[in-house]
């Protein structure tokens, strides 16, 4: 009889015993939290996907990102904000982007993001005892304490702010040295605790690479942390479609219908690798799925997008710049095939993300969003919220109110041309103008909108009162006035 065979076998087995309960908890918790992927793309008009009525006439197909209509559910009224940054900001934080001192694109020297202050989503997730990743752009701020991994991520490949800066090392006129804040954007990779790396320069040739490195380091880290015992949270802010819009070489050309088609292409086939390896590893039923994205419709010719039937493009308060595509997928949970115009809001995601995570969602504060649980689930068929401010930079520029839309002020494109000022505000009915083109539209029958628009606006405005809105460009550290508490921090 072989003594040393056997003593090994009762070790092996005694340690099973003992570790069985810690395996077992740790499995409970993580199925009883689903995994969210929140993929954001940049610039994305609310026409360009095959769900939306894109696809084939913006010159190329999109299967796997439709796929998405068809297992889960369709938003034809998903509202953000007019910028990149405010979006951003208030995705991260469930607030008005103008509250965290974020109204506007940074323009010019100085610090700009998140104040440390800011409780993020992430951070709330963190807190809950997830696992969080962020893989694309940030533009929520490029200086010390004021990146993703200062904000409640574990772990970031990236760039720090804009596509355009990609143009840069490329062209002749550019002067590097000219002044200290002008400088090459870079790639970057970093990990909580740790200051982040400066990687590549981030040229036209890497601007074509980048979304397909961010794919990959995704279905790595779903793969890595598909076999852990904590639920994670993987926010995917793709570069594309903001310009340059340049497809990768391997999509170059691929559809014969220009790079605007290339890069559409491209997109649907690293949103077919995520969704491929979450299946793989099995946890297609425990993982949130939603793609959706920053702004409305790129402006810059040659690279402008589609909105579909909206009008206007980016840095508007038009719906062509409010709305987007909202597309999520939760098996089992959210019914399939389910489509609703009711309004909701990016900052929404913070609190919604909180009930299916059984996360905490701050109190010192004021929070904007509402929790959208029970209308994604299809417990009930009207949203939580029927008004959102319309912000433009840090300028109020109306109220939209369930189909109507209240305006004090206009701009027709995002670049370049004058505001257009009301002395008093103009009216839209969306559902019988869908395009805004004709205000006050029955006037006389529709005055009465004016009293729940103004009280969601005059609502809005007293918080100020409760917590005023934080300056642009305020550095850390950042106390509230008559508030003292720093916020939450996790190790």
């Amino acid at each position: 009889m072989n003594l040393g065979r056997y003593r090994l076998l009762d070790a092996v087995l005694l340690a099973c015993v003992f570790a069985a309960p810690l395996s077992a908890s740790a499995a409970s918790e993580k199925a009883d939290k689903p995994n969210i992927v929140l993929v954001v793309m940049d610039n994305l008009g609310w026409g360009e996907v095959g769900a939306y009525g894109g696809g084939i006439i913006r010159g190329a197909r999109t299967p796997r990102i439709d796929s998405l209509a068809e297992d889960g559910m369709k938003l034809l009224n998903f509202n953000v904000e007019a910028q990149c940054t405010p979006s951003r900001a208030a995705i991260m934080t469930g607030r008005y982007a103008v509250r965290t001192g974020n109204g506007s694109v940074p323009v010019g020297a100085g610090v700009y993001g998140l104040t440390q202050w800011e409780y993020t989503v992430a951070e709330m997730l963190s807190d809950a005892g997830y696992e969080t990743a962020i893989f694309g752009k940030w533009h929520l701020g490029d200086s010390k304490g004021r990146y993703p991994t200062d904000q409640g991520f574990d772990e970031w490949y990236g760039i720090p702010n804009s596509s355009d800066e990609a143009f840069w090392p490329d062209s002749e006129l550019y002067r590097e040295g000219v002044h200290p804040q002008v400088k090459l954007e870079h790639v970057m990779e970093s990990r909580r605790g740790s200051d982040p790396k400066e990687l590549a320069v981030y040229n036209l040739e890497k601007r074509r690479a980048i979304d397909g490195e961010v794919t990959n380091k995704a279905v790595d880290y779903i793969r890595r942390k598909a076999k852990g015992e904590k639920p994670f949270f993987l926010f995917i802010p793709y570069t594309q479609t903001h310009m340059p819009v340049e497809p990768s070489p391997a999509f170059q050309g691929k559809t014969g219908n220009g790079r605007w088609a290339d890069v559409l292409a491209q997109t649907d086939h690293y949103i077919g690798q995520l969704l491929d390896v979450i299946d793989e590893m099995g946890i297609r039923e425990n993982t949130i799925f939603i793609f959706t994205a920053d702004n409305g419709a790129e402006a810059m010719v040659p690279h402008q997008g589609f909105s579909g039937p909206w009008r206007g493009s980016y840095f508007t308060g038009l719906e062509g710049s409010l709305r987007v595509s909202f597309l999520v997928r939760w098996p089992g949970s959210i019914p399939e095939r389910s489509v609703s115009n009711e309004i909701v809001h990016e900052m929404d995601l913070l609190p919604t993300f909180a009930r299916f995570a059984k996360a905490k969602v701050p109190r010192d504060r004021v929070i904007d969003g509402v929790d959208q649980s029970d209308f994604l689930l299809g417990r009930q068929q009207k949203s939580n919220r029927e008004s959102v401010i319309i912000y433009v930079g840090n300028d109020i520029y109306g109220v939209k109110w369930r189909n109507w839309k209240l305006v004090t002020r206009e701009l027709d494109a995002g670049f370049g041309v004058p505001t257009k000022t009301y002395s008093i505000p103009v009216f839209y009915n969306l559902h019988v103008d869908p395009k805004e083109q004709f205000p006050m539209q029955e006037a006389e029958k529709n005055l009465w909108v004016r009293y729940p628009a103004s009280q969601a606006l005059m609502d809005h405005l007293a918080t100020f009162q409760k917590e005023p809105a934080i300056k642009p460009g305020t550095p850390d550290p950042y106390r509230p006035p008559k508030q003292g508490k720093k916020k939450r921090r996790r190790r």
